[in-house]
């Protein structure tokens, strides 16, 4: 009894890997970043972005969560490139060149893409860290 219990599990494992093998790649490509999100994700680690930006909430609060910025009602691509471009008097300029300031949109619309975040003001520690909202 018990080695036919094992034939069956195993049997099972055995058509479930053809199955993962067989069918992985037929889902859509688009979470998989290009060439230019990859340079923009690197630009974002290299400038130390996270220390004042979040993405899905995580990351310092100088700044604002970037998450969603790409897909919000009255921001975008070229509200983005203002600020990348020439700072703020709280953002540096870190004197990006025009390649570089599309890597890091085109990095962040891929972000923007992938989820959403909605960290709310109540929510953020005085350490910096926050708690999610059903927690509290």
């Amino acid at each position: 009894m018990v080695s036919k219990i094992w034939v069956i599990l195993v049997g099972a494992f055995a058509v479930y890997s053809v199955c993962v093998y067989v069918f992985c790649d037929r889902h859509n490509n688009e979470g998989i970043p290009n060439d230019t999100v990859k340079a923009g994700w690197t630009l974002w680690q290299q400038k130390n972005c996270q220390s004042c930006h979040q993405l899905y909430g995580l990351g310092g609060y100088l700044g604002p969560d970037l998450t969603n910025d790409y897909s919000a009602v009255g921001k975008g691509p070229l509200y983005m490139a203002a600020f990348i471009s020439h700072g703020t008097a709280r953002m540096p300029d870190f004197n990006l060149n025009a390649t570089q300031t599309e890597q890091l949109i085109s990095f962040l619309a891929w972000v923007d893409k992938s989820g959403s975040s909605k960290v709310s003001a109540t929510a953020v520690h005085w350490s910096g860290t926050y708690k999610p909202e059903d927690d509290q």
